[in-house]
């Protein structure tokens, strides 16, 4: 059976609603009340929170007193960081190396998913059916509509056909979720399709052309690389909007998408560690589902930032998780508060994110024409088929990639191999022309400020 909890949505999606207009006052009661719940739940049932939150009290003991975590330490101690004894590490590895239960419920109740290797750690998160009933309410209820009266008379969706296109290979977010809403929804499946991102730009666009989708859904990177696609009269269909996610979206992409692709684009910030952060305005701002998560942006020594300043990082608490609880959680992500409330009306905090910002490559194609690469499919390619976090990966020119990784020796020789035989397995199926990987061992990833690395970097302008 799916997991869902009918009666906990239903409550949730009217409290959701309600947050969306209330009062400072009540969003902190809000914040206030969850937090003290989800402290006690960790101390009572989490062997690691007993102990990291050794001497705190729920409900007393402020949110910044309290010591942060990262996923390293959580991810050592993952069977005592959970809730629930019967769930294992090892036991969750081997479930998601399964890509044939991908959507499927774990040992009946829970949802479980992989993160990508962005903080070049891996990691395996749980969901029982309340804390999705969260955020099932924070995307029904609050996702901006582009088309109101649209969606008034069609509030099922039913006369729109929808794409997924990203990386579908694995227990990530976006695909699990999309197979447990078909299989909560198994109508929908002829208006709603996944396409993988690890295929050749012209069999992607040849699917997409068939299947003729009003609506996509996608990474930023993908969409322009469709969007170039559409300026030389590839696509034969004119989506009506675009939702975009898992990377930052910039500015000049937005107008460039909107230009070439001639729909409404709408962005959202989300996470593995909490799927709905932030949703997008009719206004074009991003808010902040502050009455289930907590952000603290920090300096790099941990410090609170003040108002409309960018940070090193952000401190994340999911206030919907007793499961797996996180609390000042380092998530990495640059963010920026705004504290100013936005003339839409809604309540929630205005937030600017800086998330990922890997470069798309374009490469000579076998045909002569160049062929964009899209940096998630290169990440999900050294990630999932090579086995590889932790790696820094330079385009020298139209035919030669430079990949830097930690490992050294004999290790790295054998890492080095098996990331080669991907990458050339990938650009044959890009319909590259042959290319080289120059691999350079015992080199230290390049990182940010933020402590994240841009991990694919394209060919610097001559």
């Amino acid at each position: 059976m799916p997991i869902f909890d009918s009666l906990h949505f239903s409550t949730l999606s009217l409290d959701v609603l309600a947050c969306g207009r209330a009062s400072a006052q009540a969003l902190a009661k809000r914040q206030a009340s969850r937090l003290s719940m989800l402290v006690a739940a960790a101390q009572q049932d989490s062997r690691f929170y007993r102990e990291h939150l050794r001497g705190t009290v729920p409900g007393l003991t402020p949110l910044s007193d309290l010591p942060t975590v990262s996923r390293h330490v959580l991810m050592s101690h993952f069977d005592d960081w959970v809730t629930d004894p019967s769930l294992k590490l090892s036991e969750l590895r081997a479930f998601t190396a399964d890509s044939h239960r991908i959507g499927a419920s774990y040992l009946g109740e829970y949802l479980v998913w992989e993160s990508s290797g962005t903080s070049h750690e891996p990691g395996i998160f749980v969901q029982n059916a309340r804390t999705m009933a969260v955020y099932d309410a924070l995307e029904v209820v609050r996702r901006s509509a582009p088309r109101p009266v649209q969606r008034w008379l069609d509030p099922l969706a039913l006369a729109e056909r929808i794409a997924f296109v990203g990386a579908t290979n694995g227990h990530f977010a976006s695909a699990v979720s999309l197979c447990r809403m078909l299989e909560l929804n198994p109508w929908l499946a002829p208006f709603m399709r996944s396409f993988s991102i690890l295929q050749s730009t012209r069999n992607l666009v040849d699917a997409l052309n068939a299947f003729a989708p009003t609506v996509m859904a996608t990474y930023p990177t993908v969409a322009a690389l469709l969007a170039d696609e559409a300026d030389r009269g590839a696509l034969h269909f004119a989506p009506k909007e675009v939702w975009t996610g898992g990377e930052t979206l910039s500015a000049a992409v937005r107008q460039r998408l909107e230009r070439a692709l001639g729909c409404v684009v709408r962005n959202s910030y989300g996470a593995s560690e909490f799927m709905s952060i932030g949703w997008e305005c009719d206004r074009g701002h991003l808010h902040a589902n502050a009455d289930w998560v907590i952000l603290e942006p920090v300096d790099d020594r941990g410090r609170l930032m003040p108002a409309n300043a960018l940070s090193y990082s952000t401190l994340l608490t999911n206030l919907a998780n007793h499961v797996q609880p996180l609390i000042r959680y380092d998530l990495g992500d640059q963010l920026r508060l705004h504290p100013e409330r936005c003339d839409c009306g809604c309540a929630l905090p205005v937030i600017e994110v800086l998330g990922r910002s890997d470069d798309a490559l374009v490469m000579a194609g076998r045909d002569g024409r160049p062929v964009t690469l899209a940096p998630l499919a290169l990440t999900t390619v050294l990630e999932d088929a090579a086995g590889v976090f932790d790696f820094h990966l330079c385009q020298r020119d139209d035919h030669t990639l430079v990949l830097r990784l930690g490992q050294a020796g004999v290790d790295g020789e054998e890492v080095l191999a098996r990331c080669r035989l991907e990458l050339n397995k990938f650009a044959l199926a890009q319909e590259l022309q042959p290319i080289r990987v120059i691999g350079e061992l015992g080199q230290a990833t390049p990182r940010g400020r933020s402590g994240k690395a841009q991990r694919i970097v394209a060919c610097p302008e001559k």
